[in-house]
């Protein structure tokens, strides 16, 4: 218990710092920060991976499953880079729900803020659900597995025309009839008061689209992380390390998507390997490298083929 009060104070602290400190005036964040914060976070989630094995060798840290030091960091890096690669879908997602809102891009970084606050909130709530149900129902396994399977094709058979319209959402519409919405702004603010009367701004607009929409990411990703680990602790640090980095990831790659066209491939080699591996756990034993190996090579595939198709366009 004392680790995982410990690794929340951190994360917390963390994010107190970068609102009040490193991003306490809003700006644009240019490539060269986003870039110098994508590296510092993608650092510190691989040099985790030394944490997780202190921590396992140390025993420091329940370990129902019994985990060996070297395979429990495996099993962490392993799951940061699903959770990564899935998390490219998700700034296709907020770029089109800042871009329908028209929010200011100086003010992007405080709605990715409070949207990571909400996130591992909800992210953890859905991991202990997810656990208790893999460890008490073991056919859960093969329905998630399954489920990954059905993501997989969906994602390679829906159509580019079938995009996400943020302000034709039902997310959008229930909140119209739970609080007025203006299209005005004031600055960062989430609320406006117009003739006594309180109305939700563009930006908690956005923030609540935003949350929304995480959680159905979270619906793919986290049973994809099961197939790796049920491991508690593994699931939800590979999650938190994933989510903060998002945010720098945003602003670095915003206005470069495009041009990594082909990683949606690597997501959906990543989704249908996750979802056999659950679903054939009982013929096949598939070893932690072969898994880190497997997942690390789609996405090196995937970037280089986007980087070379695209070159050949420009």
């Amino acid at each position: 218990m004392l680790v995982w009060i410990s690794f929340l104070i951190a994360v917390l602290l963390f994010l107190a710092l970068d609102l009040g400190v490193f991003n306490k005036t809003p700006h644009v964040i240019s490539i060269k920060e986003a870039s110098k914060w994508t590296a510092i976070w993608v650092s510190l989630s691989f040099a985790f991976s030394g944490v997780i094995y202190w921590l396992y060798s140390t025993n420091l840290i329940a370990n129902p499953d019994r985990l060996k030091p070297a395979s429990a960091a495996v099993k962490y890096i392993t799951g940061y880079l699903i959770e990564l690669s899935l998390s490219i879908d998700n700034i296709f997602v907020i770029a089109i729900i800042f871009s329908s809102f028209k929010i200011a891009q100086k003010y992007q970084h405080r709605i990715l803020f409070w949207g990571i606050i909400g996130a591992i909130v909800f992210r953890g709530l859905m991991i202990f659900f997810g656990v208790m149900l893999i460890n008490k129902f073991s056919w859960t396994t093969y329905l998630f597995g399954g489920f990954l399977i059905f993501t997989a094709l969906k994602m390679l058979f829906t159509k580019d025309e079938d995009e996400f319209k943020p302000k034709n959402s039902l997310i959008y519409k229930l909140l119209g009839k739970i609080i007025p919405i203006t299209n005005h702004t004031d600055k960062a603010r989430f609320f406006l008061k117009i003739e006594g009367k309180t109305f939700a701004t563009p930006l908690f607009v956005a923030l609540i689209v935003i949350e929304v929409m995480d959680v159905l990411f979270a619906v793919d990703s986290v049973p994809a992380i099961l197939a790796i680990t049920s491991d508690p602790f593994l699931v939800f640090s590979s999650n938190i390390f994933a989510i903060l980095g998002l945010r720098s990831m945003y602003f670095f790659l915003a206005n470069m998507l495009e041009r990594f066209s082909y990683l949606e491939y690597s997501l959906i080699a990543i989704l249908s390997f996750v979802g056999l591996k659950m679903l054939l756990q009982e013929f096949i034993e598939i070893p932690e490298w072969a898994s880190l190996s497997f997942i690390g090579l789609s996405l090196v595939v995937g970037v280089v083929v986007s980087l070379q198709k695209d070159s050949k366009k420009r």
